[in-house]
């Protein structure tokens, strides 16, 4: 198999990750699949990919705190990454990707003719040199600054949601609520990450 032609896709969702996975093989492509970060990382110290597509919110490790990793490693800084998102969308969070050195960012859900065709662009265009990474305290103030904002807008939505709910016609009820049980499930992985970066940065507070 031609390395310029694997690609690595990190993803926490079955169904998504499947899907991905099987359009991106029909079309010629070798894949290897995460499920997060850092299971990413552990794939690309047994081969290293072409070109990373991963989604942001994901458990363990997130696709921001991935591209940090990647950005921060000599051996992985030139890698291209396509950010794949339905939940960081906003213009600060793609301000956010493109300064960690995120290649592309593309909305869920994926126009699958455009994203095959971004893919070979990227795969036959020269590398590019990436940004140099940003400080450590820097990232984590972004970093922080991303997820606590996040999850205000997420507690918005949802307490939107469970207000309307008692509106809801019987027959769009099932449907509106795995829409409401979808972003509460977003909301524990946003908290979940921002406690893990809450008490990393204590540890760092504690040994200075």
């Amino acid at each position: 198999m031609d390395e310029s032609k694997v690609l690595l896709v990190v993803e926490d969702i079955p169904n998504i990750l499947e899907l991905l996975d099987l359009t991106l093989r029909f079309n010629g492509y070798e894949v290897m699949t995460a499920r997060n970060g850092q299971e990413a990382l552990d794939v690309i110290e047994t081969k290293r990919p072409a070109l990373i597509i991963t989604d942001i919110l994901m458990p363990k490790m997130d696709g921001f705190t991935l591209i940090y990793r990647l950005r921060t490693d000599q051996k992985t800084r030139d890698i291209p990454v396509v950010f794949l998102s339905a939940t960081y969308v906003s213009a600060e969070d793609k301000a956010f990707a493109t300064t960690l050195g995120a290649t592309k960012f593309i909305e869920k859900p994926l126009d699958t003719k455009a994203f095959l065709l971004t893919i070979s662009e990227l795969l036959d265009q020269p590398p590019e040199s990436s940004p140099l990474p940003l400080k450590e305290t820097e990232f984590y103030e972004k970093y922080q600054n991303r997820l606590e904002t996040k999850l205000q807008q997420k507690n918005s939505q949802i307490a939107r949601a469970e207000r309307l709910l008692s509106t809801v016609p019987p027959n769009e009820k099932p449907g509106f609520e795995a829409t409401l049980n979808h972003a509460i499930n977003e909301r524990q992985s946003i908290e979940l990450e921002l406690d893990h970066l809450t008490q990393h940065l204590s540890r760092r507070g504690s040994k200075k």
